[in-house]
């Protein structure tokens, strides 16, 4: 959604976005937290948390389309100004050891973001399990 719309992001921090659509899908999240057993507060704590996860990691690429959108508009220029801008970037990585070695893996640096987000995630749900775990432990 956010690549389709990416003023979208900045939406979200800037105005009051609420509806019925939106209760709608909190009630659920929150249903589902609760029934996996999380308490309320903590139901609410861990809808909260996948949802800033969710939103921070739609950030980047509606960046790119924003970005892509906006050279586009002269193309003549946009390939070579993507280029140098990428020149920099490596330049400037280069400066520094652990992205300096990224770079000369490259195949394996650029698959990185597509995994993250899933690797993220299941931090994320790991953590949650763990919680509600320690919680069973602790009431025994």
């Amino acid at each position: 959604m956010l690549t389709r719309y990416p003023w979208l992001g900045q939406a979200f921090g800037s105005h009051l976005i609420y509806g019925p659509g939106k209760a709608r899908h909190d009630d659920h999240s929150l249903a589902l937290y609760e029934k996996a057993g999380f308490a309320a507060a903590d139901a609410d704590r861990a809808a909260a948390t996948v949802f800033v996860y969710v939103l921070g990691s739609a950030l980047g690429p509606a960046a790119q389309v924003t970005l892509t959108r906006r050279l586009g508009k002269n193309a003549a220029d946009a390939e070579q100004r993507l280029a140098d801008t990428m020149t920099q970037a490596t330049e400037i990585a280069m400066q520094f050891p652990r992205l300096r070695e990224r770079l000369g893996a490259p195949a394996e640096y650029a698959a990185a973001p597509r995994s993250s987000f899933e690797f993220g995630l299941q931090a994320i749900l790991d953590g949650f399990e763990a919680r509600l775990a320690a919680g069973r432990h602790s009431r025994r």
